[in-house]
């Protein structure tokens, strides 16, 4: 990126790019980002402001035309401004969404939470079919039985976990949306669908009901939620507050539960078995076809975002048919992506690429592949595509042995491989143990011959060229060093699983990321308050040693204006470390439903080394979290 300092030009410029003032929406910024919302994105609009001096990045998302700049953001914004005026600024409570990212926007948010919950019975599942194996006596004990029916809990009740996370991304009140659904899992609503399955007709104000049951359902009450959300509204608006608390509820249970049972619940029960039968119908027909598309496409997938969108479907097959070939080919995938990690982890000779791969690697074992796709196999594009040929012909040899899934994997990989298991097919274990390691020789082969661009690193270079000087002195590495304490109480991720672009591929800079357990940031050195901007959801500091930070309160933040932040410092303010910055209300933001994942990062950190000396796990603040030379 080339430095710029004339920003009226800039700003100039990124307006002719995007179609000038008229094609503007509204604009407003972040700590980092330019935030446009366009009437029409012009074709070539992000490659040629991509190419503009000062601009690091260009992000689409949400809607929003995202031109990352960096720390000098503020500049380009107030050009921006004194250009167009302030009356588009910050309008962006209801940007444009296309459809597609509206549903997989709402697939991401509804199922993302409760993902280990599912991982967790699905593992269950798994042991207790192993266990049954061993000894199939201990199906009659009541402590296999306890545990069966725990381990079928989640699923069960599968519609009042949606009607949470669901309640939580459409804004409605949860309480009312878990009523509604827990009367789709009523027992006796169970009861009244099986009479009618019988042959048996009731009504509801004369419309035949169907015989839909709605236990471990995912779109009933997804959509269920989904039309609360607008009834809600409606309701409040129209009748008094005085009474409003009583009667929104009533008013909206008595319509969304029996309009579910009259039509949402039907009509998208047989969309999602209609998606499920068109996949089983290839899967009868061309079962090694079936299982090459799975295993060779589902990583690619998964980088569209997409993947929460398959979850209906195998969902259906496990509710119908008690099995799911989906998921067996599914895991292959996940394997083959794993093992290209790996690969990348044997070949290289970057001791930073060894660690980030080695790291990668070792989440994708428990079925987890963002950090390896974004992190290392796609950011090199060949491992990428080894993984995704090892996972097609490993998914190919257990279709050859019939593999399947009698339990569902939350997350598929190879912790799951158990779920294959089933006393009345005895091969579909062996095949998936098969296709597995098939994909994971494959893999890695193939990522050793075909290679890749390694990024061997320069002072590596110097290292095996040249002497190391003989007189380097100490204490200039002394001065030059600076250790960074950590800002938050919380879990530290890689950066590369923050689910934001601009900040997993560190086009803002290296570093890593804390999920908050707490809503206090302290300084994490001895700096200055370089930048506090409007919103207060993010602080830039600038160090001795010349380092500038930024921490980076949550993701997309900026759209709440700087509701629930507290700033504790002001800008010039020279700060000691463990000197609180800001305060956050952590709650009240994630029922807004955004996520709190703060990245701390060194904006500048090409010019300098980066020692992490933690990349995974709790974290408490003025621990010890990175080392900037």
């Amino acid at each position: 990126m080339a430095v710029i300092r004339d920003y009226n030009k800039l700003a100039s410029d990124i307006l002719r790019e995007v179609g000038g003032e008229k094609n503007i929406n509204s604009f407003t910024r972040c700590a980092t980002r330019l935030r446009l919302v366009l009437n029409e994105t012009p074709a070539q609009a992000k490659a040629q402001v991509q190419k503009l001096p000062g601009v690091i990045a260009v992000v689409e998302s949400g809607g929003q035309f995202q031109v990352v700049i960096g720390t000098h953001v503020a500049d380009v914004f107030n050009a921006l401004s004194a250009i167009i005026g302030e009356d588009n600024t910050g309008n962006t409570s209801k940007p444009k969404t296309r459809w597609l990212d509206a549903v997989i926007g709402t697939m991401s948010a509804v199922f993302a939470p409760i993902v280990y919950i599912l991982a967790a019975a699905g593992i269950l599942q798994g042991l207790l079919i192993v266990v049954a194996l061993i000894d199939a006596d201990v199906k009659t004990t009541g402590t296999f039985e306890i545990l069966n029916f725990m381990s079928w809990t989640p699923f069960a009740f599968l519609p009042v976990f949606i009607a949470i996370t669901a309640a939580r991304h459409f804004k409605c009140n949860p309480f009312i949306a878990v009523l509604c659904c827990c009367a789709l899992i009523n027992p006796e609503w169970s009861a009244m669908a099986g009479r009618i399955a019988n042959g048996e007709s009731i009504t509801f104000l004369l419309i035949p009901l169907a015989k839909t049951v709605y236990t471990s359902s995912v779109l009933p009450p997804l959509f269920l939620v989904w039309a609360l959300s607008w009834l809600e509204k409606r309701v409040e608006k129209a009748i008094p507050d005085v009474v409003s608390a009583l009667f929104t509820p009533l008013i909206c249970f008595v319509i969304i539960v029996p309009l579910t049972l009259l039509i949402i619940g039907p009509v998208t029960t047989w969309a999602a078995m209609g998606i499920a039968s068109g996949y089983n119908a290839l899967f009868a027909a061309a079962p090694a076809v079936a299982a090459a598309v799975i295993g060779g496409v589902w990583q690619i997938i998964v980088i569209f975002g997409v993947h929460w969108g398959i979850t209906p479907v195998i969902m259906a097959n496990f509710d119908t048919q008690g099995y799911d070939s989906f998921q067996a080919y599914q895991t292959i995938a996940v394997i083959g992506q794993m093992a290209a990690v790996f690969g990348v982890f044997l070949k290289t000779r970057n001791r930073e690429l060894k660690t980030t791969s080695m790291s990668a690697g070792i989440t994708a074992i428990f079925g987890i592949t963002e950090p390896a796709i974004y992190g290392v196999t796609l950011r090199f594009k060949k491992p990428f595509i080894c993984g995704c040929i090892g996972g097609a012909v490993g998914a190919v040899v257990a279709s050859l042995f019939g593999s399947l899934y009698y339990a569902y994997a939350a997350l598929p990989g190879l912790f799951t491989l158990v779920n294959a298991i089933s006393p009345d097919a005895p091969m579909s274990f062996i095949g998936e143990l098969a296709g597995s390691a098939t994909a994971i020789i494959l893999t890695i082969v193939l990522v050793q011959f075909v290679g890749f661009d390694d990024p061997v690193a320069e002072e590596t270079l110097t290292e095996e060229k040249e002497p190391a000087p003989v007189s380097a002195p100490v204490t200039t590495a002394a001065k030059t060093s600076l250790d960074l304490v950590s800002p938050l109480n919380g879990d530290v991720i890689a950066l590369e699983e923050v689910a934001d672009d601009a900040f997993a591929q560190k086009v803002l800079g290296d570093g890593i990321a804390i999920r908050p357990q707490s809503g206090q940031v302290v300084a994490p050195c001895d700096a200055r308050v370089e930048t506090l901007i409007d919103s207060h959801h993010a602080i830039g500091l600038s160090c001795d040693n010349g380092a500038e930070l930024l921490i980076h309160v949550g993701l997309n933040t900026v759209n709440l204006q700087g509701q629930h932040f507290r700033p504790l410092v002001k800008e010039g303010d020279v700060v000691k470390a463990g000197t609180p910055l800001l305060e956050f209300d952590k709650e009240a933001i994630e029922r807004a439903g955004y996520d709190l994942t703060t990245p701390v990062l060194v904006i500048n950190s090409d010019e300098f080394t980066l020692t992490k000396h933690q990349s995974a796990g709790p974290v408490q603040q003025l621990m010890p979290l990175m080392t900037v030379s």
